[in-house]
Order: structure tokens, then C-alpha cells, then sequence
């Protein structure tokens, strides 16, 4: 039987880049029935909720469970911008799904192939069809531009935080504190105070 989940992905790249907008890592989910009638889409929300189980394919399989009034999801397609982590994949087993839809592998934590197979493991009493790099270009751009931004920003945040002091030091870089004067910590604006030398 053919699949085309071109129309699913697209919809799981909209969510992601909802999430790009709050902050998150941009990863959206979501999942259909085997009629292909949509139970429930979701987008990264583990910073904002301060929760390190808020992925979109949790948040997917939960709205799924509540509206289906049932755990399990026999016969279910969860599709995800990137593949799944070893977490979600243990919950997409939990529920039964049949088919999982990932567009970006995940080489650093991946468990539908790249890093595990836990799909696949043939100790588990559940098996989940796997399908790889579903507009894969789309959703590894969306991931790479988002991880580029943060690097840029953070070391834009560093800039200015530290001076590289030289001589009987050995270049070695110091926190920068506010009142110093050039990259010479001792030149401190800091007023005297008698104290200070007690």
C-alpha cells in the first residue's frame, strides 16, 4: 500500500514553526487516525511549560488519548518534523501506534534509527512502521536555521563579558566587571575605599 504523508508533514511543519515562534525547538507533531482523520497536532512546549516531557509527539499522543477516550491508538500514523527521542518513541509503543513519519533524523538522540532502533527491537511486544525523510529538506532547514540562531545569539550575549589580560598572566581570559577600563582589569573605576585594603 502507497502513503503519501506530504499533506501530514506540512501540517507537523506548521506546528513547528508555532513553537519557533514561542522559543522552542522547533519540532511539530502530528497524528491521524488510520482514516487519515486528524485526532491531534502539537508543538514543543518544554520550555515554556517548564516541563522536559512537553514534545510535540507527548503532546500529540495525550490530545489523541483524551479525544479518543482510549490509550491506545490502534491503527494510528504519528508524523513528526524530526525523529522521535528514546521517551517519545517508549510512549509511541505504549499506544500502539502503526506508523511513524519523521522528516529530519535526529543522529544525537534519534531512536527510530539513528542513534536506536527501538521501533524495530524485537524484545518489545509491539512493532511500529517506520517511515524516514518525509520532506526531510524542510524540516532539517527549519531545525538548522533555529540551533545557527541560538549559537549567534548566545555568543552575541558573551561579547563584551570577558578581556584577555596578557603579560605574567599567560593570555588568560578574565570576567569582565562593570568599571573596568579597556582590557586592563586593574585601571578599575571602582571608587577607593580604605576598607577595602584592611
Amino acid at each position: 500500500m502507497a502513503f503519501d504523508f506530504s499533506h501530514l508533514m506540512t501540517l507537523a511543519l506548521r506546528e513547528a514553526e508555532k513553537g519557533l515562534e514561542k522559543g522552542e525547538v522547533p519540532v511539530g507533531a502530528v497524528l491521524s487516525n488510520a482514516s487519515g482523520e486528524i485526532l491531534a497536532k502539537a508543538h514543543n512546549l518544554s520550555v515554556s511549560r517548564h516541563d522536559p516531557t512537553a514534545h510535540a509527539e507527548i503532546l500529540a499522543l495525550r490530545k489523541a488519548g483524551e479525544r479518543s477516550q482510549n490509550y491506545r491508538l490502534n491503527g494510528a500514523t504519528l508524523v513528526v518534523t524530526l525523529e522521535p527521542c528514546l521517551m517519545c518513541m517508549g510512549a509511541a509503543l505504549h499506544a500502539r501506534i502503526s506508523r511513524l513519519v519523521f522528516g529530519a533524523s535526529d543522529p544525537k538522540a534519534g531512536a527510530a534509527g539513528s542513534l536506536y532502533n527501538v521501533a524495530q527491537d524485537e524484545r518489545l511486544n509491539h512493532r511500529i512502521e517506520v517511515f524516514p525523510g518525509i520532506l526531510e529538506e524542510s524540516c532539517s532547514e527549519l531545525i538548522r536555521k533555529f540551533f545557527q540562531t541560538r549559537r549567534r545569539e548566545q555568543k552575541n550575549a558573551r561579547r563584551g563579558t570577558e578581556v584577555v589580560v596578557t603579560g605574567s598572566t599567560r593570555n588568560r581570559l578574565v570576567p569582565l566587571e562593570a568599571g573596568h577600563v579597556g582590557s586592563n582589569p586593574t585601571l578599575s573605576a571602582k571608587p577607593f575605599n580604605k576598607i577595602d585594603r584592611l
